[in-house]
C-alpha cells in the first residue's frame, strides 16, 4: 500500500463514511481542451488503462490521494454534448449517468467559454455533482477576457469554478480542494432550473411525472432529464424507457404527442428550441460575467461571422464565392494553358519532323498521337486544376469552408444528413477517392452510405478537364463562367435530390445533428496555400503519366487496329482513308455497337469509344477525343492536331445542345474504376458500389436524355 494513501476503512465502519473516503471523479469535456494534459496533472504517473464493460473504447483511470481522500480519476472521451451518437460518446455519457460518479470534472476552454459551457448546462439538468475547471485560463487573459469567477458560480448554481493552466500545471492542488468539497458534501451544488420556455417546461414536468410514477428503477434525479431527451428524440434513452419502465410504451406515445404538439407551436423540432434555450442562457450568463478588460466588442471573427453565417445572406455568399473560382478557373489559366498547348504542339512537329513528311508509320502514329496527343491533351488543363485547387486551399486555410459548412448545414438537414457530410462532399470538388476515405469522421453507418452514394456527383478534377474541353468548344467566352458554375451546380442539385431519395426508402431513419468547433479565421501563408497546390496538381501529373498514358496507349491501339483491306482505301482522300480505318477499329466497332443505345442522348460512336475510356479516368475522355479527331480529320502540318483545332473540330461536329448532353453525362455518371475499388473497400461490399455504378449510369442517361431530347423539341439543333 501507498504509505501516503489512508488506511482502508474498517469492515464495521459505517458505509457512508467508506464511500466518502474514497471517491470516484470523472474527468468529461469537448475534445481539444486540454483534458488529458489536466488529467496527466491529477495523476501523474499513477494511471493505466481500462475498457469500458461491452465496449473496445479504453478509459484511462488514475489514482489521487488528496485531503485524506483516496480519488480515482477516470477521463472520459471528449464529448460536445450528451446527446450521443459515436461509440466514444456514448461511453462517456453512460458513465455519467449508470456509473455515479462522486464528482464530475467538467474541463472546458476558458477562451471559448459560450460554446464550451453548453455541456455544462446540460450536466446541470442532470443534476450531477459538477466542478468546472477553467482551463487555459492564460489564453483567456491575453485575449482579454476577465470572468467573474463568483458571479458566474452563482449564475450555474454554485458550482465551483476553478481557473487552470494544464501546460503549466497551474491550479491542480485548488482544483483537488474543490473536487474533495464537492464529494464530500461540504460544498453542496443546487440544481439550477434551466427554463427552456414555458410550452416545454409544461412537457417535461408531464413527462417527468409519468416517469416517477411508473419507472421505479429510475434515479429520482434523472426523470426530468430523461423526459427532456424524450423530447430531444434521443433513441437511447427512449430504449431505457422501454427496458425500465412498465408502461414504457404509454410514456413514449406520451412523448410523441408532446414532440407534435411543440412542433406544431413552434414550426421547428423540441430539440432545436432546446439547444436555443440553453445558448441563451449561456450567453446571458457570460453577458453578466464575462468582460473585456481590452475592448468592450465582440472579436472581429465573430463581427465576420455575423455576415458570412447569416441566415438569409450566408447561402449567396457562398455561391458568389464559388462563383468567383469557376470564372477565375477560365479567366486566369487561358494563358498558361495556351502555352502548355503552344509546347505539346512543338513537341509533336518536333517528333513528326523524324519521319519524312506524309510518311506513314505506327512507331509515328504512337507517339504524336497516341502519347503526345494523348497526354498532352490531358497536362494541358493543368493550369485550370492549379487555380481550383489553390481557390479552394484558401477558402480552406482562411477558415471559411468550416463556415459553409455551418451555412449548409440547415439545408442538409432537410435532406435527412448534416453538416459534416458537406466536409466529403467540398473534398469530392478535388477527387472522389479521398471523399469517400472522408466520410470516416461521420458517426453513423447510414449517414456514411448515404454520403458515399452521392460523393461521385461532386464535379471532380478529373471532370473539370472535360468542361474545360467542351465549353470554350460551344461557348462564348462570356458564358464560360457561368456555364461551369452551372455545371458544378447541377451536381450538388442532383446529389441533394438524390441523398433525399435514399434517406425515404433505402436508409430511412434521423439524422445525427451538427455539432463542429470554428477555427478562428486565419491569414493564409503562401507556402501552404502552393504546397496544397501542387500536392494536387502533381498528383494530377502523375496521374497523366502513369495511368492516362497507359490508357492513351491502349486507346490508340484500338482505334489503329485492325487496319481495314487495302483496296477499301483506294482512290480517296487521306481524310476519308484514315475515318474509315478509324470506323473499321476495335473502338470504332465498339463505338457503333453501342450507337443505337446512346444516340438519343445525341451521342455518336466517337463519343461512345471515348466514353469507354473514361472508365479507366474521367480526362482519358479528353484524351480519347484527341487521338479520335487526330485519327479522323485532317492532318495538320505537324503530324498531328493541336488542342485549338481540337475544339474547333468539336464544334464544327457537334452542336451545344449535343456538348451540353455530354457535359451532363459525365457529370452524372458511372464513376471511375478508382471510385469504385474504394466505395467497395469503405463499404464493406460490392453491394453498394454496383448499386452506386449501375444508379449512377441510369441516371446519367435519363437527364441527358430528357435534356437532350426536350432541346431537340424545341429547336436547338441536334447531330
Amino acid at each position: 500500500m501507498d504509505p501516503n494513501e489512508p488506511p482502508d476503512a474498517h469492515p464495521c465502519d459505517a458505509d457512508h463514511a467508506q464511500a466518502k473516503a474514497r471517491l470516484t471523479v470523472a474527468l468529461v469535456g469537448n475534445p481539444n481542451t486540454g483534458k488529458t494534459t489536466i488529467f496527466n496533472n491529477l495523476t501523474g504517473a499513477r494511471q493505466h488503462v481500462g475498457n469500458y464493460p461491452g465496449v473496445t473504447v479504453e478509459l484511462k483511470e488514475g489514482v489521487r490521494v488528496h485531503g485524506g481522500r483516496r480519488l480515482k480519476i477516470v477521463d472520459l472521451p471528449g464529448t460536445y454534448s450528451l446527446t450521443a451518437y459515436s461509440e466514444d460518446e456514448l461511453v462517456a455519457r453512460d458513465f455519467v449517468i449508470d456509473a455515479h460518479p462522486d464528482v464530475i470534472v467538467h474541463v472546458v476552454d476558458a477562451s471559448n467559454l459560450e460554446r464550451n459551457l453548453y455541456l455544462a448546462v446540460q450536466l446541470l439538468e442532470l443534476g450531477v455533482p459538477l466542478v468546472v475547471a477553467l482551463n487555459m485560463s492564460d489564453v483567456a487573459a491575453e485575449r482579454g477576457y476577465a470572468i467573474d469567477l463568483g458571479k458566474l458560480s452563482a449564475l450555474l448554481g454554485d458550482v465551483p469554478l476553478v481557473r487552470t493552466v494544464g501546460h503549466r500545471n497551474e491550479g491542480t492542488e485548488d482544483l483537488l480542494d474543490a473536487v474533495v468539497a464537492v464529494g464530500t458534501g461540504v460544498h453542496p451544488v443546487r440544481r439550477v432550473p434551466v427554463s427552456h420556455g414555458r410550452e416545454v417546461d409544461e412537457e417535461v414536468a408531464k413527462l417527468a411525472g409519468l416517469l416517477e410514477a411508473d419507472a421505479p428503477l429510475l434515479a429520482p434525479r434523472e426523470t426530468p432529464w430523461i423526459a427532456l431527451k424524450l423530447l430531444e428524440g434521443d433513441g437511447r434513452v427512449r430504449q431505457r424507457v422501454q427496458e425500465r419502465c412498465a408502461q414504457g410504451a404509454a410514456v413514449l406515445a406520451a412523448a410523441e404527442a408532446s414532440v407534435r404538439h411543440l412542433e406544431g407551436l413552434f414550426g421547428d423540432g423540441p430539440e432545436v428550441v432546446i439547444a436555443d434555450r440553453r445558448y441563451g442562457f449561456i450567453s446571458g450568463a457570460c453577458q453578466e460575467a464575462v468582460r473585456r478588460t481590452i475592448e468592450s466588442r465582440h472579436e472581429m471573427s465573430d463581427r465576420v461571422d455575423a455576415i458570412l453565417t447569416h441566415p438569409v445572406l450566408g447561402l449567396p455568399i457562398f455561391l458568389g464565392l464559388m462563383y468567383a473560382v469557376f470564372w477565375a478557373t477560365f479567366r486566369l489559366g487561358e494563358w498558361p494553358m495556351r502555352g502548355i498547348e503552344m509546347g505539346f504542339k512543338h513537341l509533336g512537329a518536333l517528333v513528326a519532323g523524324l519521319w519524312a513528311p506524309g510518311a506513314s508509320s505506327a512507331i509515328k502514329s504512337l507517339l504524336v498521337d497516341g502519347v503526345i496527343g494523348g497526354v498532352g491533351g490531358v497536362v494541358v488543363f493543368l493550369p485550370s486544376i492549379l487555380i481550383l485547387f489553390l481557390a479552394i486551399a484558401v477558402l480552406e486555410d482562411s477558415g471559411y469552408m468550416a463556415r459553409a459548412a455551418f451555412i449548409m448545414d440547415r439545408w442538409m438537414h432537410k435532406i435527412g444528413l448534416h453538416g459534416k457530410s458537406f466536409i466529403p462532399m467540398l473534398i469530392g470538388f478535388g477527387c472522389t477517392v479521398p471523399a469517400i476515405m472522408a466520410t470516416r469522421v461521420l458517426e453513423s453507418r447510414r449517414d456514411r452510405l448515404v454520403t458515399m452514394l452521392i460523393l461521385p456527383l461532386m464535379s471532380c478534377g478529373a471532370r473539370l478537364t472535360i468542361y474545360a474541353m467542351l465549353i470554350p468548344a460551344f461557348f462564348p467566352a462570356a458564358w464560360r463562367g457561368p456555364v461551369l458554375w452551372c455545371i458544378y451546380l447541377v451536381g450538388i442539385v442532383a446529389a441533394v435530390a438524390l441523398a433525399k431519395v435514399l434517406r425515404l426508402t433505402l436508409f430511412r431513419g434521423e439524422a445525427t445533428p451538427f455539432v463542429m468547433e470554428l477555427p478562428p479565421y486565419r491569414m493564409p501563408t503562401l507556402r501552404s496555400l502552393l504546397i496544397h497546390a501542387w500536392d494536387r496538381g502533381w498528383l494530377y501529373l502523375r496521374k497523366a503519366g502513369t495511368l492516362i498514358l497507359a490508357v492513351s496507349v491502349c486507346m490508340w491501339a484500338l482505334t489503329s487496329y485492325p487496319k481495314p483491306p487495302a483496296d477499301a482505301a483506294a482512290g480517296v482522300s487521306e481524310g476519308a482513308r484514315r475515318a474509315a480505318e478509324l470506323e473499321y477499329s476495335v473502338a470504332g466497332r465498339l463505338g457503333q455497337a453501342l450507337e443505337p443505345v446512346m444516340r438519343p442522348l445525341g451521342f455518336d460512336w466517337r463519343i461512345n469509344t471515348a466514353l469507354v475510356g473514361a472508365f479507366a479516368a474521367k480526362e482519358v475522355f479528353v484524351a480519347q477525343m484527341g487521338i479520335v479527331f487526330s485519327l479522323g480529320g485532317e492532318e495538320t502540318a505537324d503530324g498531328g492536331e493541336s488542342l485549338d483545332p481540337l475544339r474547333r473540330r468539336l464544334s464544327e461536329t457537334y452542336t451545344p445542345l449535343q456538348g451540353l448532353s455530354i457535359m451532363l453525362f459525365c457529370l452524372l455518371g458511372f464513376p471511375c474504376m478508382a471510385t469504385v475499388a474504394v466505395m467497395r473497400s469503405e463499404s464493406g461490399t460490392w453491394r453498394w458500389a454496383l448499386l452506386q455504378w449501375a444508379g449512377l449510369a441510369v441516371l446519367a442517361y435519363g437527364v441527358s436524355l430528357a435534356v437532350y431530347q426536350a432541346g431537340l423539341g424545341l429547336g436547338l439543333g441536334g447531330g
